[in-house]
């Protein structure tokens, strides 16, 4: 292995091949952490800046102290330390399908891991997020039925480009209408997207949820040399 290239763990899932890789960027040798399923990047730590304005936006919606949240998609671990930064989230709840990830951060192979460990406020789940909105039980398997003021999500690449066909009901009226029952009155929805704005989708939205509206996150991408943009949806529970 490459002393610039190392594979820290490589797994077989029921989606595909899962990878864990660390590199340093070259000119500076930061460490750069990825995740990628099949051919497919999941997350890089050299883009991040939507991940932490997915959790800083949606949190931004809400007012009080003691806010229960939970995300839906925990990756390298950035926008559920966003969360956990701030002073008025009494609880984390964070929701991934790949038991392989979970261990990466309990193991320390992630960095975000030692940070999420060390709050106790933060819960690591086990599960697939769109099956449990879809059975209307919830996302807290010690508490059914648990309502919380923000479900902040970052899963899918984008309302349209899915990691799995099966998560297609969760873009849909229905849907929306089954993840607004499982927020408090006035709760918020944030959803990160890695393509534009889709009329379509906010749109669906606004069928059910108050306050839509869709952020462009712009961030600079040293491998084009150039800007790029990625979305961040926003509801309110009506």
């Amino acid at each position: 292995m490459s002393a610039r290239f190392q594979e820290l763990d490589h797994r077989r899932t029921p989606l595909g091949e899962l990878t864990l890789r660390c590199r340093l960027e070259p000119g500076t040798g930061r460490e750069i952490h990825e995740i990628k399923l099949n051919d497919e990047f999941l997350m890089s730590s050299l883009f991040t800046v939507a991940e932490v304005e997915l959790a800083r936006l949606a949190l931004a919606e809400l007012s009080g102290d003691s806010l229960d949240v939970v995300v839906g998609g925990l990756g390298l671990g950035y926008t559920a330390q966003t969360v956990l930064e701030n002073p008025d989230v009494g609880s984390l709840l964070v929701v991934d399908a790949l038991p392989e990830v979970i261990e990466w951060h309990e193991q320390g192979l992630i960095p975000a891991g030692a940070t999420l460990a060390a709050d106790e406020r933060c819960r690591l789940a086990h599960g697939d997020f769109f099956a449990l909105t879809r059975s209307g039980e919830g996302y807290d398997p010690t508490a059914p039925g648990r309502l919380f003021d923000a479900i902040v999500v970052d899963i899918d690449h984008s309302p349209r480009h899915l990691l799995h066909p099966s998560n297609a009901d969760f873009y849909t009226v229905e849907g929306a209408q089954r993840l607004a029952a499982l927020l408090t009155s006035g709760g918020v929805f944030a959803l990160w997207s890695n393509d534009p704005p889709e009329d379509e989708y906010a749109a669906t939205l606004s069928a059910v949820f108050t306050d839509v509206r869709a952020e462009v996150v712009s961030f600079r991408n040293p491998l084009q040399d150039r800007d790029s943009t990625n979305t961040v949806y926003l509801a309110r529970r009506r």
